[in-house]
């Protein structure tokens, strides 16, 4: 099991880390204003926002790994919930820009999340790929 260096404690993520980024909790006058100029619903705004905000993600290669394995196994599952990853917890300190928790296609948001990702990501998820993930 990996454990994460920053924690100290296993990782095990999910889809909604790919989410982090987009968190205007507290900085809806910096971030949720400029997150407000893009239309999630639209493809190229899609890909805009994941290549800006996700893809620069500050992680080792195993955890780029890992976080894509998890990611694939939530899109092969037919039943998996995206919608509710979007949707606004009052008990949470995080929050979306207006409009995200009626995102049109949630699951598409992170398709194209998974396929930039596979792009973007290849060489640190192929050496993660490489490594014998039962000595993390």
């Amino acid at each position: 099991m990996f454990i994460d260096p920053e924690t100290c404690k296993p990782y095990l993520p999910s889809p909604a880390y790919f989410l982090c980024c987009f968190d205007v909790y507290d900085r809806e006058e910096t971030l949720g204003e400029e997150l407000e100029k893009y239309n999630p619903n639209n493809a190229a705004d899609r890909e805009a926002l994941i290549l800006k905000y996700c893809m620069p993600m500050k992680r080792s290669c195993r955890q780029k790994f890992l976080l894509i394995e998890c990611l694939k196994f939530a899109l092969q599952d037919e039943g998996y919930n995206f919608e509710k990853l979007f949707q606004y917890d009052p008990e949470a300190y995080s929050s979306f820009p207006d409009g995200w928790d009626v995102m049109v296609d949630s699951r598409a948001f992170f398709e194209d999340i998974y396929r930039l990702a596979t792009i973007e990501w290849a060489a640190d998820l192929k050496q993660g790929s490489l490594e014998h993930q039962t000595t993390w």
